[in-house]
């Protein structure tokens, strides 16, 4: 693991062509609709992969100068790459690009944290400070697909494994020295247990409202309403002020499919087939 962090002889040619395959084959991925809200199209929303290719890139170059273009020039060929090829998939098509303004101001960026992240190399108790921000904005991802797992399991759950594994590979494969190496460690096992405490602690919740009363399925206070699977979350009526009326308000805990049952004070139920995704329902 070590070699590949300093010892691969990485040309302009294999930089050139890894952002190609890789752009196209982010971009490809992401648009296949079953891999939506899985570990694969995190690699093409989250920093945590990029991290990793940006660190291979800085520890395999032979200068400051070398490590920030060859990180500028990879980001700058592979992330418009990733929105090209999802264009003719996507709803958007051409307007999808709108969001790449954001991946260009990274883009940017990556010239003086490739110049600045080389003194990684250097062995110095600078060195550890340099690698800190970025163990800080990968360490941002596990509260993301953290929350994403106990919400949709087993959703986001490799790229939970791999966040983890990253933010303890890196001080242990960048440096040599040890004082270097076990106090990044211990700092990225702080960062983890930081950004891993506030997801256990209060569980992710997507709050919604299902329907309001209407003549064709009126209910008021009175009814009873449940879920089938009362472990997907819980349901209840409500009086919205601004509608003026009421409604069936939603706390959903995972996804899955349950039914939703609304019962008057004479017993009659109306029932729904109610599937719930990651921040969207269906109910038929």
């Amino acid at each position: 693991m070590k070699k590949l962090f300093g010892e691969v002889n990485l040309t302009w040619k294999k930089v050139i062509i890894a952002a190609v395959v890789i752009g196209i084959g982010v971009g490809l991925l992401n648009s296949v609709p079953c891999l939506f809200d899985t570990t694969i199209t995190d690699v093409a929303t989250y920093f945590d992969f990029w991290i990793l290719c940006g660190i291979f890139i800085i520890m395999n170059s032979k200068s400051n100068k070398e490590a920030a273009i060859k990180c500028f020039v990879f980001f700058l060929i592979s992330q418009p790459l990733i929105y090209l090829a999802e264009v003719p998939f996507n709803r958007l098509g051409w307007q999808i690009f709108v969001y790449y303004k954001y991946w260009f101001i990274w883009t940017i960026f990556t010239l003086p944290m490739g110049y600045i992240g080389y003194y990684m190399k250097k062995e110095k108790w600078y060195s550890l400070l340099i690698l800190l921000p970025m163990l800080a904005l990968l360490s941002t991802s596990i509260g993301t697909s953290l929350s994403g797992l106990i919400y949709s399991f087993p959703h986001h759950l490799i790229n939970l494994i791999f966040v983890i594994f990253t933010l303890i590979m890196y001080p242990l494969v960048i440096f040599n020295n040890k004082y270097l190496k076990y106090i990044g460690l211990g700092i990225s096992i702080v960062l983890l247990v930081i950004f891993s405490l506030p997801v256990i602690l209060n569980k992710p919740t997507y709050e919604t409202t299902l329907r309001c009363n209407s003549e064709k399925t009126p209910f008021n206070d009175t009814y009873k309403t449940y879920l089938t699977n009362s472990d997907l979350g819980e349901v209840f009526v409500r009086y919205e002020k601004n509608l003026d009326d009421y409604c069936i308000g939603a706390k959903f805990y995972k996804t899955g499919e349950t039914k939703l049952v609304i019962e008057s004070p004479s017993g009659e139920k109306q029932e729904y087939k109610l599937t719930i995704g990651k921040n969207t329902y269906t109910l038929e």
